[in-house]
């Protein structure tokens, strides 16, 4: 795999991805322990089949498209959220983004559930690569746009999912990315929430940045992307506008 961009990549390309595979090897029978799997791995006694969470996905998504994914649980939308996020490397095949990248991969992800929601909020800026001075200078915004209230001094772990998302999009979205990743984290916010961020949304676009989104509500999907792609285990099955793709894919599912 290469991070390298090729000659024909055009100039307002920020993500492409070539033949990319992630493959699993996964035991042909389960074991109760680990040290029970240990001792047959040894013995050779352990055979694997291999499960391909993605296989030969080729995608190039351009500056300032918000484009949507769809597909049924475990059809590998988060694995490729995650490919193209850096966090998880093919075993296959190319990535190639442009810029930096602010992925909200999951409910929770980057916040400790015993620190405050202050506190959470410098520590989730800070692994988005934010200076603190940075983070001084954003934190009454982030706290307005959150809407936590008088939560904000309690511990994560009495907040419920939608405070959560709330906040995890707004320290996510404080600083305009290059490349916004989010995994399904609007679909447990309240609706009014749901608005302010697709607002914000519309304005990143409007600013050249990129989105990608996964999400199950179609018509949200053909509101406001102009490109979706269909994805069914590990493969494309299909790729174009937002209404032809959620046209396809809810067939799929209706059967």
């Amino acid at each position: 795999m290469s991070n390298s961009p090729k000659q024909e990549n055009h100039s307002d390309s920020v993500i492409q991805l070539e033949d990319v595979s992630v493959c699993y090897r996964v035991p042909t029978e389960s074991v109760g322990t680990f040290k029970e799997y240990m001792i047959r791995l040894v013995q050779g006694r352990i055979k694997h089949n291999k499960f391909y969470a993605l296989q030969n996905i080729n995608i190039d998504i351009k500056s300032g498209e918000i484009f949507g994914i769809l597909g049924r649980n475990g059809a590998g939308k988060s694995t490729l959220l995650k490919v193209i996020s850096n966090v998880l490397v093919p075993a296959s095949g190319r990535v190639w983004t442009k810029g930096q990248i602010s992925p909200l991969l999951q409910l929770g992800a980057g916040f400790h559930p015993e620190l405050t929601g202050r506190e959470n909020i410098y520590l989730n800026a800070t692994l988005l690569g934010h200076k603190r001075k940075e983070i001084d200078e954003k934190i009454d915004e982030i706290i307005a746009f959150a809407e936590i209230g008088a939560f904000l001094e309690t511990p994560l772990r009495t907040y419920s999912s939608g405070m959560q998302a709330r906040l995890g999009f707004s320290v996510a979205t404080a600083w305009q990315p290059d490349i916004l990743i989010l995994d399904e984290v609007l679909s447990v916010g309240d609706l009014e929430f749901q608005r302010k961020c697709f607002s914000r949304m519309a304005s990143f676009r409007e600013s050249g940045a990129t989105v990608l989104m996964v999400s199950h509500e179609m018509k949200r999907v053909e509101s406001i992307c102009e490109r979706a792609m269909w994805i069914e285990h590990g493969q494309i099955m299909a790729i174009g506008t937002a209404k032809d793709v959620c046209h396809n894919y809810k067939k799929s599912i209706t059967k």
